[in-house]
């Protein structure tokens, strides 16, 4: 994956000031109980097409029993599906796609795990727009626990129907 013209230092941001907590992201986001990926999200940067925000990883997560039991790892799909919602909620609150659209995955690209992610960890993502436009978006994602860059990928939305059509 090639460099981002403008990196961002994830150790200097400060996370204990979100600007969504989970309620603010439940009013943008439909993904629901286990499905949740996102705990918060610290910053929303529309000039740059910019997104940060974290998950907050409790021994209890639906995956840690299985996978792998005596040292669980977050699944790298799951890292993936982070990405994604919060570059649902970039999407939604930032009225790129059309009033009452859901955004689903349409794909990922260019993916790398590099690190592992284990129950207790904080992932902090980040999701520069490369492509922002209503019809399909296209976001460079990056993973970090502490300054450790865990995961890259470039993540595909696309409007899938409206809400209220599909019952979302």
């Amino acid at each position: 994956m090639t460099a981002d013209a403008d990196p961002i230092d994830v150790t200097a941001l400060d996370l204990s000031r979100p600007v969504a907590d989970l309620d603010a992201i439940r009013a943008v986001n439909p993904h629901r109980y286990e499905f949740e990926m996102l705990t918060a999200v610290v910053s929303v940067d529309p000039a740059r097409h910019r997104i940060v925000g974290y998950k907050d990883l409790a021994p209890a997560e639906f995956w840690a029993r299985g996978h792998m039991p005596g040292y669980p790892l977050l699944p790298g799909v799951l890292m993936c599906e982070a990405a994604a919602q919060l570059c649902c909620y970039y999407t939604v609150t930032q009225k790129v796609c059309d009033p009452g659209a859901l955004m689903g995955l349409g794909g990922i690209e260019d993916t790398r795990f590099l690190r592992p992610v284990r129950p207790g960890d904080r992932l902090v993502l980040v999701g520069t727009g490369l492509k922002v436009h209503r019809r399909m978006t296209k976001f460079r994602t990056a993973g970090y626990v502490g300054a450790d860059k865990v995961f890259e990928t470039v993540v595909i939305g696309v409007p899938i129907g409206k809400r209220e059509e599909l019952g979302a």
